[in-house]
């Protein structure tokens, strides 16, 4: 699904330099690393009510952001600035998203609800929205009966947790492993985004949101492409384009939020 060119992976590195060298000296306890069935993953907690958590594609110039430096100056205009941001689901080589992508209440492209080949597709996947100040992580079918209507929502697949349960696909002893990135929402009602720091299994990821970051239910945003914007971590990621972008935005310091 997405295949980049040279020259937008050479446009996201320097992206990323530009990102490390502007980032603003404010202390941020979200992220920490965690250590689950022997890897560690960076995982960053926040909370819908009180962090603006929100979802981006298209930049002031109509194009997609591609990565997070393009991202950190349509905010910096705009007197804000990343706290944290991850790439949010998979998307095709034109960096536009394969299912659903809702952003300020509109909806840029519907819920994609057919069959075909690789992780998307893989039965049940999911939506992670934010409405009202709440989050959510609901498969596909049951977001759409639901009638809700999302501030933001993205779609990837396939789902890690379903309601307390590991996919029913995933092997304890895949030899599949990969970088992989997702988010959860916990009883709390706190949205835990994680990144391996090396390969995995899917069935240990999943694990990690059920076990570990107590998460019912969580959704895998995407495998080898996965990237991380968290400056208390040391991450700067811009090695790869991306498509749909979730971050956690603040005021700039000194500014009015």
């Amino acid at each position: 699904m997405h295949f980049p060119d040279l020259r937008l992976r050479l446009k996201s590195l320097v992206g990323a330099l530009y990102l490390s060298a502007t980032v603003p000296a404010v202390a941020d306890a979200a992220c920490r690393i965690v250590q689950h069935a022997g890897v560690d993953y960076a995982v960053c907690r926040f909370d819908p009510a009180r962090d603006a958590i929100g979802l981006y594609h298209t930049g002031s110039n109509g194009q997609p952001y591609g990565g997070f430096a393009a991202l950190a100056q349509d905010l910096r205009r705009e007197g804000r600035y990343l706290r944290f941001a991850m790439n949010a689901g998979m998307y095709e080589e034109d960096l536009s998203p394969v299912g659903l992508l809702v952003i300020g209440g509109r909806t840029h492209k519907p819920a994609a609800l057919g069959e075909g080949w690789g992780n998307f597709y893989l039965r049940p996947n999911g939506i992670f929205y934010l409405a009202g100040g709440e989050a959510g992580v609901m498969e596909t079918g049951r977001f759409i009966s639901s009638g809700l209507r999302p501030d933001a929502a993205t779609q990837s697949g396939p789902m890690l947790v379903i309601d307390g349960a590991i996919h029913p696909a995933f092997r304890p002893l895949s030899d599949s492993l990969q970088i992989r990135n997702g988010v959860g929402v916990d009883a709390e009602g706190q949205v835990a985004f994680a990144i391996s720091l090396s390969p995995v299994r899917f069935y240990d990821f999943a694990t990690l949101f059920r076990d570990e970051l107590r998460c019912a239910n969580a959704l895998f945003l995407d495998g080898h492409i996965s990237s991380l914007y968290a400056p208390a971590l040391g991450r700067f990621d811009g090695v790869h384009p991306m498509g749909p972008i979730v971050a956690v935005t603040a005021a700039m310091p000194g500014a009015r939020d």
